[in-house]
């Protein structure tokens, strides 16, 4: 046999080998959904803002703590699933959630127009409004008083696309038509403290919380805003239906055995269930 021959044998070999493994491939059983792989590994990846107090935060000891990890943590330990929490930029969320770096959001996600186009919402599990939260000083007490003023807001909250969506119920009033986006709650509260901005534009539930925290109800007025109450509840991917049936599954039993409640009363002293929303 000569050379030519043994390397024309060869290369045939070679391709009908790498044929065969991509027959292989291409028949094997399709890539399993994040659910079918939960059960398998025992464990699921949450992304959250780790400065949203009360719903999922790190506190100073660095401990994940909040309204929505007692409640996410409940609703897996039923199903025998531990949870990671892996802290995100809440402005690229929904970004993590497709690329796969997560496999839920579940954080105090409100449910809007625009995200039901990128993500599959479970049931809402709880409802809030958003307000304007001002310097009792700075006389401000109805949303007109914000006219030609300054406010805050977190990229990529719920708040912030209301603000875009309805602008006759604030960004009308506000000078230029426009606020400042901060990363987290934090940042935009403590500019407003220092007199940087006039108001925050916040999820009542968060004011809640942080200001009892800090003890500084006395300090600040609320403005209720007129866009409507918003529904939380958590976001997966299009794909994931059997994940989020086994979501609401799971939140609906924490309901009727009294955990929810349970949960609730912990770090709102109220329960928060939607049939149950304090107006």
């Amino acid at each position: 046999m000569n050379l030519m021959k043994k390397i024309a044998i060869a290369s045939l070999s070679i391709v009908a080998a790498l044929s065969l493994s991509a027959c292989g491939k291409s028949s094997s059983s399709p890539r399993q959904n994040t659910w079918q792989r939960a059960e398998q590994s025992k464990s699921i990846t949450i992304g959250f803002d780790n400065t949203f107090v009360p719903m999922g935060f790190k506190d100073k000891d660095g401990v994940n703590k909040g309204f929505d990890i007692d409640l996410a943590n409940a609703v897996f330990k039923e199903y025998g699933i531990k949870v990671k929490w892996q802290p995100i930029n809440w402005s690229m969320k929904e970004a993590e959630l497709k690329k796969g770096d997560i496999d839920l959001i579940w954080n105090g996600y409100g449910i809007t127009k625009e995200r039901e186009q990128q993500v599959l919402f479970s049931e809402p599990y709880m409802a809030s409004k958003q307000e304007i939260l001002n310097k009792k000083s700075s006389n401000i007490t109805k949303v007109e008083d914000m006219k030609g003023k300054t406010a805050g807001v977190q990229a990529g909250s719920s708040g912030y696309s209301d603000f875009n969506d309805q602008p006759k119920v604030l960004k009308n009033y506000l000078a230029g038509k426009t606020i400042s986006q901060y990363s987290n709650f934090d940042q935009a509260l403590l500019d407003l403290q220092n007199g940087r901005i006039d108001g925050v534009l916040i999820d009542q539930t968060y004011a809640d919380y942080y200001l009892n925290q800090k003890g500084l109800t006395k300090d600040y007025s609320r403005i209720l805003l007129d866009y409507g109450v918003e529904p939380s509840a958590v976001g997966a991917r299009k794909s994931d239906k059997e994940l989020v049936n086994k979501i609401n599954q799971g939140i609906n039993k924490l309901v009727k055995d009294g955990q929810f409640a349970q949960i609730s009363q912990k770090w709102f002293g109220r329960n928060v269930w939607p049939g149950k929303l304090s107006e």
